[in-house]
């Protein structure tokens, strides 16, 4: 299947949006238009499009991602997360600046890394982009979202029809997702469903300076009455981790809303550190993360090795399912909590090996050659996010794998359990068992 990259710049006129009452906790806002100085504001931003070139080969749906901007550039984590299911189905994706963080630069999070911003990075190549400021990202988003789906003047799919559009956030952009959900998409009714991915208790502010800052009351829930389907995803680091503490944010499913708790993992890992770079999808990638012995700090040279679980993988599954429910109403099906104490401070229950207990289950933690978590890490920057990996010692190993057939066994069951269950797709499953067969565990 041919897959083609563009860029575009897309220019218009923005809103902010006030409300009268506050931001409740059950997120049932109340948000219109702002109104006075600053209600619109000018701006022309930055849009990535990867689609099929064919139009046979188009399942009809738009991601449509809120690009990351924590380290203070764009970036697209569910892209690099889930590229292999996306362009095996078919889908177009696009990734929108819109934060004025991804246009303009701001702070740097990472060391080393380069200017902040598109108009930073290559002055020349961005210099004609202007970003108002985050009170106006919202409308900016919706006209991206719009767009996407053809109008006379516009057609970022190069002739392809959308029918049905998905707007997806992970980390700092699940934040704005959350506000955009309660507040923005009630009144507008542009998106067909929403990914929030890694989010905390809190939501984004609707509006700040020069607007009034208007910040929502958190917890802060989806909101039980949107009519559009919403599936969150969260890691062990999401909800224990200073800052995210999503467990007091945690919603029962409904006909609307799915929520996939995943054990073994962590808000940023070894996948989406580098080895998902240049995954193709040939099985390199299952292998690496399998190969725990060697695994390090990752790319920040964090304190202990970062974590190398099946984040990607079951990313990669949600995205899927989410597909079929927003084009024919299959709903995922409902995934079980991982299990926690209450604390203070709260945290993870886990098993003798050390592993989490509950939640999404897949082969590296019920067949594991480490102890995967979404904590346990230190170091510069980001590390606190990347979980760690700790290797089984051979003692450990022998105790629970007294030959290589046995770990085969043990792996592949745990593999076609979670496909079974759908919280893990044919394609990384077949891989992830031929790396356990070529492994020496259990040798």
């Amino acid at each position: 299947m041919g897959y083609e990259g563009n860029e575009y710049f897309l220019a218009g006129t923005a809103k902010a949006y006030t409300s009268a009452t506050p931001l409740a906790s059950n997120g049932k806002w109340k948000v219109t238009p702002a109104t006075g100085t600053n209600a619109t504001a000018d701006y022309k931003t930055r849009v990535v499009v990867y689609r099929p070139q064919a139009a046979k080969d188009f399942n009809g749906t738009v991601i449509v991602e809120w690009l990351n901007v924590s380290a203070g550039f764009d970036s697209a984590p569910d892209w690099g997360l889930a590229h292999r299911e996306l362009i095996r189905a078919g889908s177009a994706w696009v990734g929108v600046s819109a934060q004025s963080v991804g246009v303009q630069g701001g702070s740097m999070t990472i060391a080393g890394a380069a200017p902040g911003g598109l108009k930073g990075g290559d002055p020349e190549r961005y210099a004609s982009l202007v970003h108002p400021g985050d009170s106006y990202s919202y409308d900016m988003f919706t006209q991206v979202g719009r767009a996407v789906k053809g109008t006379k003047k516009t057609d970022p799919l190069g002739g392809l029809k959308a029918k049905k559009v998905i707007a997806i956030g992970e980390s700092q952009s699940a934040f704005r997702m959350v506000t955009y959900i309660d507040g923005i998409q009630p009144i507008e009714k542009v998106f067909d469903g929403f990914f929030v991915h890694s989010r905390s208790n809190g939501a984004a502010n609707l509006s700040q300076a020069p607007l009034p800052v208007i910040t929502p009351e958190a917890p802060t829930f989806i909101r039980n009455d949107l009519g559009v389907p919403v599936m969150t995803l969260q890691t062990e680091s999401d909800l224990v981790l200073p800052r995210l503490e999503y467990l007091s944010a945690r919603q029962k499913d409904t006909k609307n809303f799915r929520l996939w708790e995943v054990a073994g993992t962590s808000h940023a890992d070894a996948y989406t550190g580098g080895i998902g770079f240049s995954d193709t999808g040939d099985g390199k990638a299952e292998a690496a993360l399998l190969d725990v012995a060697n695994a390090d700090g990752g790319p920040l040279g964090c304190t202990q090795p970062i974590n190398y679980g099946p984040h990607f993988s079951v990313v990669s599954a949600a995205l899927h399912a989410l597909t079929n429910w927003v084009a024919d109403g299959t709903a995922p099906p409902r995934a079980p909590r991982l299990e926690v104490t209450a604390g203070p401070p709260a945290a993870i229950t886990r098993d003798a090996t050390g592993n989490a207990q509950g939640g999404i289950r897949t082969p590296l933690v019920d067949a594991p050659t480490a102890v995967l978590r979404g904590d346990g890490n230190a170091g510069a920057s980001f590390c606190q996010l990347f979980g760690s990996t700790l290797a089984l010692n051979d003692e450990q190993l022998a105790a629970l794998y007294p030959s290589h057939k046995a770990y085969v066994a043990a792996f592949t069951k745990s593999a076609n359990k979670a496909v079974r269950d759908g919280f893990m797709l044919k394609p990384e499953a077949k891989n992830f068992i031929a790396a356990a067969k070529a492994s020496n565990v259990g040798g």
